[in-house]
């Protein structure tokens, strides 16, 4: 593949506007459009038209089959083929496709998460097309992005809430750009997510019961070398992940997938694949197809593509930063500062609604990236502390801070200026250096959310990004719209808020064990445990937050409270039970046969040399003797604890049990398991080493 080509095959098979242009009427594809843009309903004759284009266009691609294309709350995709044929009254077969099978599908719901609202019988369930997304081709079948509701209306997706916070955002932004006599008609946000993931060998993989099961490994000592050297970050690219590489950007581009930047990442075997920014809902889709095919194509290479957040004890593990910026439909990016007083005092204006939201919301940030697998990498060396904070950077936290403090700004040139609307200093652009300690960090136009996890859906975190915003800019418009001396009383808005929010911002260093005591004097959450976030999720501001902005009802909030729950539960289960297996069936069988043959050598060496004291031989049997005894005790204690979680009470109770009280008897035991790993000699081991799956690519 040329360069030349690129241009020529991004988005081929995706059915964009340039194709509807092109294959659809004009009339026909002017109602889409009012349709795409303004959300306006498609009468039946023009969705008919639009689907045999559709259908048309697909099979050229070789498609055979449609599905409606969904995002249910397991956070993957799912999807139902239909084909397209349709039977002749002489036996043949004809192909066709209607607007109302364009428009709505019927799946069987009954076997998706719904938090225990719907019984089993309670199956029905629908598939909206949503018009915002752009169909495409997968293998042999049409996929159209949908969202998925239940009979009785409630959200059964990632979807259909993301889609309603970005209107309620759209809403909301546009009151206050009214204020500022802007004449934008849309502001949507954009997302560009930047992709973790590392890639092991497929024959190494299929020897390691704990990564085909759980997708990280229960047990593993540390290698001799682990990350430390700092010479896999931005190193050349190994010819077989070039390989991997190219043939991922080739069938990323051909879904429309903007794959921008490749590189190896800090710990061994990792790598980073970032795209450019889209809005927030085509982003969404696009990193769920973009996850789905890194596995499928590493699977052709002979590899397999880890998406867990910690796979690795030791090294780094892996997220998902969520670059989120706001634009108008004119371009103007609202998190950008601008050249003149108006854009700036525009800029703070939005700057000080994020400031609210994040710091009045820290529990429903928390919230959106809280699973099992990211509790293990938040706080850890390489991620952001479970802590919610916002870093701005040296010169912006200056300007807010003599805002704040009602003082002059003292800029870098030392040209002091009064901080007022009408004066307000120009603010530099890209003026922050990076803080990667920060889960919430100002980088120049747009905010980087770097506490989302490598496997998770961006969907959940940019719908609460998304209401929170919107949410604190319908409290400042619903003050400033009385407003009879408007730049007065923004002036006075800007400061307070400021003000009331700064215990937010910070800094320095995430890592530090001070961050801890300071962010605790601040008033800030430390929610360190899924269970912990999920304590706070029903609160009543919460509730009310979602509710009135439209985004949730309380009753998929409720759902989604024991859905959390539910799988966070279930997850440390499945860990719990290949754990036990592991033990029992692989690591003290080795040790076990070690030691027996360790013993024989002792009782030959002694026949051959009487006078012998064995005393390398007998001091390792006896440290093996004795950490076995202790695994088999631990385990047996594992055992009995995850019995007894198991047997709590309520979906919050037997979270906190697994959070509490099994994952230390986990911790326990691979402490032990560990231990016993690298006296064992190389042909008696288990399962391949951290040394190998490591480094063996």
């Amino acid at each position: 593949m040329t360069d030349a080509n690129v241009p020529e095959m991004f988005g081929c098979n995706v059915f964009n506007q340039k194709v509807m242009q092109e294959l659809l009427p004009k009339e026909t594809f002017k109602a889409l459009k009012k349709t795409m843009d303004e959300g306006i309903p498609l009468e039946l004759e023009v969705a008919n038209q639009v689907a045999h284009a559709m259908m048309e266009w697909a099979i050229s691609k070789g498609a055979t089959h449609y599905t409606h294309w969904f995002q249910p709350l397991t956070g993957i995709t799912a999807e139902k083929h239909d084909s397209f044929i349709a039977p002749e009254k002489n036996g043949g077969v004809i192909m066709e496709f209607s607007g109302k099978e364009l428009v709505k599908g019927e799946p069987d719901a009954s076997s998706f998460p719904n938090g225990g609202r719907r019984a089993t019988f309670e199956a029905r369930g629908y598939t909206v097309w949503d018009p915002t997304a752009y169909a495409f081709v997968k293998e042999h079948s049409l996929c159209i992005p949908t969202a998925f509701c239940s009979y009785t209306g409630e959200a059964l997706d990632k979807k259909t809430p993301l889609l309603r916070s970005m209107e309620s955002l759209n809403e909301q932004s546009l009151r206050i750009l009214k204020l500022f006599g802007s004449t934008a008609r849309h502001v949507t946000t954009t997302m560009g997510p930047e992709q973790e993931y590392f890639l092991i060998d497929e024959k190494l993989y299929n020897q390691r019961k704990d990564l085909r099961m759980t997708g990280r490994t229960l047990f593993g000592s540390k290698p001799v070398k682990g990350q430390e050297m700092d010479d896999q970050y931005f190193a050349a690219i190994k010819p077989r992940i070039v390989k991997y590489m190219e043939e991922l950007n080739k069938e990323l581009w051909a879904l429309g997938i903007y794959s921008k930047t490749e590189h190896n990442e800090v710990a061994p075997s990792q790598h980073e694949m970032a795209p450019i920014f889209t809005t927030s809902n085509l982003a969404a889709d696009q990193n769920q197809l973009t996850m789905e095919i890194m596995k499928k194509v590493a699977r052709r290479h002979g590899m397999v593509c880890l998406l867990h957040e910690k796979p690795f004890a030791g090294v780094n593990g892996s997220g998902k930063h969520n670059n989120w910026s706001i634009a108008t439909d004119e371009g103007e990016n609202l998190f950008a500062p601008g050249k003149t007083p108006r854009e700036n005092a525009q800029f703070l204006l939005f700057l000080t609604a994020v400031l609210k939201a994040v710091d009045e919301n820290q529990d429903l940030l928390r919230i959106s990236v809280a699973s099992a697998g990211n509790d293990h990498r938040l706080g850890a060396n390489e991620a952001p502390p479970a802590i919610i904070s916002i870093y701005l950077g040296d010169e912006l936290e200056a300007i807010l801070r003599s805002i704040k403090d009602g003082k002059p700004y003292d800029s870098k040139s030392r040209q002091k200026m009064s901080i007022g609307v009408d004066v307000l200093p120009p603010i530099p652009k890209d003026s922050t250096d990076r803080n990667r300690t920060s889960p919430f960090a100002f980088t120049g136009n747009r905010f980087e959310f770097r506490s989302v996890g490598s496997s998770l859906s961006i969907s959940g975190p940019n719908t609460t990004l998304d209401s929170i915003l919107a949410y604190a800019l319908k409290e400042y418009a619903d003050e400033l719209e009385k407003s009879t001396d408007f730049e007065k009383d923004l002036q006075n808005l800007i400061k307070r808020e400021i003000t009331a929010h700064w215990k937010i911002v910070f800094n320095g260093n995430g890592y530090d064990e001070s961050w801890i005591k300071e962010a605790e004097k601040r008033g800030l959450k430390n929610l360190r445990t899924l269970p912990d976030a999920m304590n706070e999720y029903l609160n009543p501001k919460n509730v009310k937050l979602f509710t009135e902005l439209g985004v949730y009802s309380e009753i998929e909030m409720k759902s989604h409270y024991e859905i959390k729950l539910e799988k966070y539960a279930g997850i440390l289960n499945i860990e719990v039970e290949t754990m036990l297996e592991m033990i029992n069936k692989d690591i003290l069988p080795a040790a076990f046969k070690y030691m027996g043959d360790v013993g024989k050598s002792v009782q030959a060496v002694k026949n051959a040399l009487p006078q012998a004291k064995c005393t390398a031989q007998i001091n390792l049997l006896t440290k093996l003797e004795g950490l076995a005894d202790a695994l088999a005790e631990k385990a047996d204690i594992l055992a009995k604890t995850h019995l007894q979680a198991k047997q709590e009470g309520s979906e919050m109770e037997i979270a906190q049990a697994y959070a509490n009280k099994v994952i230390p008897a986990m911790q326990e035991a691979r402490a032990v398991a560990d231990e016993i790993e690298p006296l064992l000699g190389e042909k008696y081991k288990p399962f391949p080493s951290y040394e190998d799956l490591l480094f063996s690519i």
